[in-house]
């Protein structure tokens, strides 16, 4: 069998890769070892910038109807026990319905936890033919050449194996990344933060018999510090309980893990557990992210802790990157060099939000080195005082890890080959806080237009060149350029002052990923070079 490129890992990541592919037109083989069901779901936060995936991919829709309660509250709680406990401290969310976008983006956030949002993927995915998903199936070998990569196959409910010949290879294969160990790529950084263990169970009476205002996640504190959270799955009856541990590890019983939850309940009420699963936090970064014509992208690439939901979301960040390079590779018009920017661009980005991750994961066990004070457990005016104090500072230190537009629309390709920057200073970067940019390598700006579609309803297949107010100058040597080496070009002319307030450039040209290769107020005296820089070659 031959396939330009064989996807190892039908999780979220290998869907997004295998549909971000197909949109674009070329095929892909997914192979994925289980039967596709999502019974531990390890994420639940489809962040913005993924959002605008999902938008131009044309299934937004399709996650916001995906299952999730929209209506349920979205606050995170710190409290004592739900029931008969104390609240000290609720950062107030809109939910999903009623929560609006932010102003630099088209979209926002939602909540579809992986058992959802995986089979939403799924359905996009297979609306295209060229695709072949197939589960039930391993990966248990693959040798490179120079001219593709030969896979060996198997129905893991057979035995029946198979060889694969394709050009490319991209593992999204998780955090035990078969692929990232034959190519004995290692990882730096810390492998164990805490021993975590999660509790995925049924409740129909748990939000009844609650004294606390209805949230989504429950943080709880006692005597010892931060030790459990809780999240609503479904906003309905289906929770995520997290003992969050330490560095020892231990095998828990089922009825400790019940006995766990009920305590930070506060009383009894009906358990039904649906899974449990061990599970560690790790702070790591593959040291490379590429050998030849095999990628590494998402978890197979990084591992940190969910604080701050970054995981999933990198990883789809790294899906479209490596998609459109890999088009352009396949369809001839890619240089070179356009495959290796891959790791150049991405690592720099998965690094700071490992650590990010990390850095927040460290704020909220702060409370085992700063212990809540006794009178947060006690009745009165002293207790009010106490629970007002320790829950400020719990606030304060949480803010961190609920305010992170900076890093979902914020990352930029600074130093990559494949861009071209002025010699203007880019906005410094911001974990919270988004300013939008043209610079090279930044996300596009989002501005709404007159018609009432985004600037970013304007990329995705293909370079895109704004010639922006009535003065902008001619394009026709860049369009001849890029025809000259078969790269797909459109020009898009707009004379909106909002557009070009943001844009700051009158010509400003877009790569397929939707973020900046180059800008100016003129084309420069070599257009065919920058067409070159901005293909990799």
């Amino acid at each position: 069998m031959e396939t330009p490129v064989i996807i190892v890992g039908g999780g979220p990541i290998g869907l997004a890769v295998a549909g971000d592919l197909a949109w674009r037109g070329l095929p892909s083989l997914v192979v994925e070892r289980s039967d596709g069901a999502v019974r531990q779901p390890k994420m639940d936060l489809v962040n913005v910038r993924t959002m605008e995936f999902c938008r131009r991919w044309g299934i937004v829709a399709e996650i916001e109807a995906s299952g999730y309660n929209r209506a349920h509250a979205q606050d995170n709680v710190w409290v004592t026990a739900l029931a008969g406990g104390y609240e000290l401290g609720r950062e107030v969310f809109p939910n999903c319905i009623d929560e609006p976008c932010p102003p630099q983006s088209p979209q926002k956030r939602e909540r579809a936890p992986q058992n959802f949002f995986d089979p939403a993927l799924a359905r996009f995915v297979r609306s295209f033919p060229q695709v072949d998903l197939r589960y039930h199936t391993e990966i248990v070998d693959f040798t490179q050449d120079e001219t593709g990569v030969t896979a060996i196959i198997r129905n893991v409910e057979t035995g029946e194996t198979q060889e694969v010949r394709a050009q490319y290879l991209v593992g999204c294969d998780g955090a035990g990344s078969f692929v990232r160990e034959k190519l004995g790529i290692t990882m730096t950084g810390n492998p164990v933060l805490t021993y975590t263990t999660n509790v995925v169970f049924r409740s129909r009476d748990l939000e009844s018999i609650q004294d606390i205002k209805l949230a989504y996640r429950y943080i709880f504190v006692d005597e010892e510090g931060t030790w459990a959270t809780l999240v609503a799955i479904d906003g309905r009856d289906q929770f995520r309980f997290s003992l969050v541990g330490g560095r020892d590890k231990r095998q828990l019983s089922d009825d400790e893990l019940v006995a766990a939850v009920r305590k930070a309940v506060g009383r009894d009420c009906e358990i039904e557990i649906v899974s449990t699963m061990p599970w560690t936090r790790r702070e790591l970064v593959a040291d490379s992210f590429a050998d030849k014509r095999v990628f590494l992208v998402g978890d197979s690439a990084h591992q940190l802790s969910p604080t701050g939901a970054f995981g999933m979301n990198t990883g789809m960040q790294e899906a479209v990157d490596i998609a459109w390079k890999l088009e352009a590779s396949l369809r001839g018009w890619g240089g070179p060099n356009l495959l290796a920017s891959y790791e150049i661009e991405r690592k720099p980005v998965a690094a700071r939000n490992v650590a990010e991750a990390a850095r927040n994961l460290s704020r909220m066990l702060e409370t085992r080195t700063r212990k809540p004070p006794a009178e947060i457990f006690m009745e009165g005016p002293a207790g009010d005082a106490a629970r007002k104090d320790y829950g400020d500072w719990y606030t304060e230190r949480m803010s961190h890890e609920w305010f992170t537009l900076g890093i979902q629309l914020g990352y930029r390709y600074d130093g990559s080959p494949i861009c071209v920057p002025d010699d203007t200073t880019p906005p410094p970067f911001d974990p919270s806080n988004y300013v939008q940019s043209s610079h090279a390598g930044a996300r596009a700006p989002h501005v709404w237009l007159a018609d009432g579609s985004s600037t970013l309803d304007l990329f995705g297949k293909g370079f895109v060149l704004l010639r922006l107010g009535k003065t902008a100058p001619d394009a026709s040597a860049l369009v001849d350029a890029a025809a000259t080496r078969h790269v797909p070009l459109s020009v898009v002319a707009l004379d909106e002052p909002a557009v070009t307030k943001v844009y700051e450039k009158a010509l400003v040209l877009v790569r397929p990923d939707g973020h900046v290769a180059w800008r100016g107020d003129v084309l420069p005296a070599d257009v065919l070079g920058l067409v070159d820089k901005a293909r990799g070659a």
